[in-house]
């Protein structure tokens, strides 16, 4: 009996798991230069194996390699979490353990959920609009925002946290996330924008309103200052300000904020010098009709702070952060409460960029002669 085809999007997904048994037994047995040449090679042989499978039809656009290759990676992440909360045993153990140990931290654990649930199912989604001749642009811009914040926090926490003096040559493997999220960011912005159909008249409009004609515009300004704020207090928290409030939040409502694995501290900072910049020119944008930059940026930055907060969120209360730094149970619900309301601050500002986009296209001569009038 002939055995239906495997979809070349699916299958990473079946390869995933006996990969996985055989990296766990080649750990066993390899030093850490064999166990990086192994994950090399077999990353290699996947890109064979889908072609193969595949017969080369969906290679027309590269993203979609980058994206079966990725969706790999995600399966193994996702075995690689549920394996360390002891849902599963067997199949990563020792690789985690002698290749990448800080994928034990908390924050490891949760970057590796947010890769296995969300990115795997942004890379199915992508894969299958790229067969079916779709527009993948805003789901794209989405993903790479939280595909760098991700590796960008994972890779410097490691560089200066605790962890620092247990890195091997298997670290050098994270090093493509790097590169290749940056050679596809650069595709996903050339990729043409879909452009609403609207007449110059609707856009003259629209931009014509001022702030306060646009109450929905104005509450999303008000949630982005106090936004701004917070991700500024939060930053001069990890800098050690010596103010008796910044004293008393690190060590009453964020203590997490003090453990050596440095992720926390790393995320923060990437707050204080590239969002709360973001959050100022999005409020700017909001302000003034015109800044067609924005909708692709806004998409960016929320798929950046919504892994980034899920991993705080998750870290903060997780076993394995250490007791002292765990978040204290008094204060649970104000915690939760800050850390939603600060990611979906982004998502809001993403949804409104998308929804109403005509405040937002580059001024036409009607909207020019009607803010003079």
């Amino acid at each position: 009996m002939q055995l239906p085809a495997v979809p070349g999007a699916l299958a990473p997904s079946l390869l995933a798991i006996p990969v996985a048994f055989g990296i766990n037994a080649a750990t066993a047995l390899a030093d850490p230069l064999a166990l990086m040449l192994t994950g090399v090679l077999l990353l290699a042989g996947l890109i064979s194996i889908i072609f193969f499978v595949s017969g080369g039809s969906h290679f027309q656009d590269p993203l979609f390699c980058v994206f079966v290759v990725l969706s790999f990676t995600s399966v193994a992440d996702l075995i690689i979490s549920l394996e360390e909360d002891g849902y599963i045993s067997g199949f990563m153990e020792v690789y985690v353990r002698e290749g990448e140990p800080y994928l034990r931290t908390a924050h490891g654990i949760m970057i590796c959920y947010w890769d296995g649930i969300i990115h795997y199912g942004l890379y199915l989604a992508m894969m299958a609009a790229i067969g079916q001749r779709k527009s993948y642009r805003n789901l794209g811009l989405f993903w790479l925002g939280s595909l760098m914040m991700s590796i960008v926090v994972f890779l410097l926490g490691n560089l200066i946290g605790k962890y620092s003096s247990d890195l091997s040559p298997s670290f050098l493997l994270n090093l493509p996330y790097i590169l290749i999220p940056l050679w596809a960011g650069v595709r996903l912005f050339q990729q043409p924008k879909a452009l609403p159909c609207l007449s110059p008249e609707k856009v003259a409009k629209e931009q014509g309103k001022c702030l306060y004609q646009r109450p929905q515009d104005m509450g999303l300004v008000l949630l982005l200052l106090l936004t701004a704020a917070f991700t500024f207090f939060r930053g001069m928290v990890v800098l050690d300000c010596p103010a008796d409030s910044c004293f008393e939040y690190i060590y009453q409502h964020e203590p997490y904020l003090r453990d050596p694995v440095g992720y926390p501290k790393v995320q923060m900072l990437i707050y204080l010098f590239y969002v709360l910049p973001f959050f100022c020119l999005s409020i700017y944008g909001l302000v003034l009709p015109g800044c067609s930059w924005l909708p692709d940026w806004s998409l960016v930055f929320a798929g950046a702070i919504a892994q980034a907060q899920f991993s705080h969120l998750g870290s903060s209360l997780h076993a394995r952060t250490p007791f002292p730094y765990q978040t204290p149970e008094d204060v649970w619900w104000s915690f939760l409460l800050t850390n939603v309301l600060y990611a979906l601050g982004p998502q809001l500002l993403a949804f409104r960029c998308l929804r109403c986009p005509a405040f937002f296209l580059p001024a036409t001569p009607a909207s020019r002669g009607k803010k003079h009038q």
